[in-house]
């Protein structure tokens, strides 16, 4: 098992179940009254939110076809 994952979708998906983790566990033990636990797991949520739009502008429609000669998929 890798420890750091290498493609765009395991990145994400890693991040969002860490931040996702860290609030239900801060949430259990009542651990969410400290200012300390609430910066950290907001400046996580915002860093998330970050990379995600970053690779939301990076993100470029792929074309399967030359486009000079289109084919129909009907037959």
């Amino acid at each position: 098992m890798k420890l750091i994952p290498k493609s765009k979708d395991k990145i994400a998906l890693t991040l969002a179940t860490l931040v996702a983790l860290g609030l239900f566990i801060s949430g259990l033990f009542d651990l969410l009254d400290y200012l300390f636990i609430k910066i950290i797991l907001f400046t996580s949520f915002g860093f998330l939110f970050i990379i995600a739009c970053l690779y939301a502008f990076k993100n470029k429609a792929e074309k399967n076809r030359l486009e000079d000669t289109p084919q129909d998929d009907f037959n």
